[in-house]
């Protein structure tokens, strides 16, 4: 390979354990990020989120020098693209940042230069990118190798997946597949399987769809055995003991960058022939909203209600809070009740004027109903006692 220098557009939470692991395996690595407060956070060698062991390899790859950030991009032999892909009003995709780095990096690409967008993204996206630096550089049109490859990491064990995990890479073209799947069978571990373009970006759509689908199942289960009198943990625990059956864990809803999103870039793709999976994502928006609604109906029990809300990000024990239930219905909880009147408890993140924290023991000592919303570890071990003399809504089964 003669890749040596990488700028990596977007520090988030792919796009900063990717830099800094590829900076700890001797790549030359810069980079970018458009918030000021981030770029010196990470030259100083420290992170601005919350994964497992992050905070040690982006000091190491600082301290090597391998590691720089900055607000611009620099001239580099490969680029990654990995900013959000968030989507707009209508669950229309939206790949403006995306069109924003690829801009920003076509005065710097040259010729035989490797463009890599892991940015999970609509069917289509990386032709769009290779349109747009033809556009931008039509001297370059054919001399660059332009492919996608979707992250597919858990946040809490990212550093370890990126160089385990199978990837699957798809280029424009045959070379830039097997220049694009060279350059990562330099550092992964797990096979790297090549196709193409529109084949890669729908395969990662179509993995978190298949997972919003099964979680569709045990959330209306849940709603079921509610309706029933049956305890759901109980019933999935005994209904998972046959061979072929694996029913999912219930939960607020579902959250997160992925799985919330990327169905809705299939159903914008095909809106004819996508309907279960527009049904599954209406399931779970919709246990949300059933999650709020139960608790306002014990909450006006009270005369004076004091709610505590145990977890805000959308999975435990990360910080993340991208599309998070359970942060919805905290703020829906506010809204409606006041927030003196809803206690937030969320381990993972510190206090802020725009969302006041409260200590997990204060808040169960003055909550008189308890949401269990994230099944985080502190939250594992309440004691029982604590809650008999409160209403208790787990919505995750930390309590179970």
């Amino acid at each position: 390979m003669s890749v040596q220098r990488i700028c990596v557009l977007g520090l988030g939470y792919i796009g900063l354990p990717t830099a800094s692991l590829l900076a700890t395996k001797g790549y030359s690595v810069h980079g970018v990020d458009v918030t000021q407060r981030v770029v010196d956070t990470i030259n100083q060698g420290a992170i601005h989120i919350v994964e497992p062991d992050l905070d040690v390899m982006v000091r190491a790859a600082v301290a090597s020098g391998n590691l720089k950030a900055g607000l611009t991009p620099v001239e580099a032999d490969l680029f990654i693209i990995a900013v959000p892909t968030p989507f707009k009003d209508e669950h229309v995709p939206d790949v403006s940042y995306v069109d924003s780095a690829t801009d920003a990096i076509a005065p710097f690409v040259k010729e035989g230069d490797i463009v890599i967008l892991e940015s999970t993204s609509p069917v289509g996206t990386t032709e769009r990118v290779a349109e747009r630096l033809a556009a931008a550089r039509p001297e370059l049109q054919g001399k660059l190798s332009i492919a996608h490859c979707p992250e597919r990491v858990l946040p809490g064990r990212i550093l370890r997946e990126l160089v385990d995990n199978d990837r699957v890479v798809g280029g424009i073209d045959r070379a830039s597949t097997d220049a694009a799947a060279g350059f990562y069978e330099t550092f992964v571990r797990g096979e790297v399987l090549r196709t193409t373009a529109r084949t890669a970006e729908m395969c990662k759509l179509v993995e978190n769809s298949f997972r919003d689908v099964n979680i569709a199942f045990a959330n209306e289960l849940s709603l079921i055995c509610d309706d029933l009198g049956i305890n759901v943990w109980e019933l999935i625990s005994l209904a998972n003991r046959h061979p072929r059956v694996s029913i999912l864990t219930p939960g607020p809803g579902v959250g997160g960058h992925c799985i919330a999103v990327d169905p809705w870039f299939v159903v914008h793709t095909a809106p004819t022939q996508a309907k279960l999976i527009r049904q599954a994502r209406a399931i779970n928006d919709g246990k949300t909203d059933w999650v709020i609604e139960r608790v306002l109906e014990k909450a006006n029990r009270f005369r004076e209600p004091v709610v505590a809300c145990l977890g805000l990000a959308y999975k435990p024990d990360v910080d993340d809070l991208r599309e998070s239930p359970a942060l919805r219905v905290y703020e829906e909880l506010v809204e409606r009740l006041g927030v003196e009147r809803v206690l937030a408890v969320e381990p993972n993140l510190k206090t802020s004027d725009e969302r006041p924290l409260t200590e997990l023991d204060e808040a169960l000592r003055r909550a008189d109903v308890v949401v269990a919303l994230v099944s985080h570890r502190p939250f594992r071990h309440v004691d029982p006692e604590i809650l008999k003399a409160k209403v208790v809504i787990d919505t995750c089964g930390v309590f179970r």
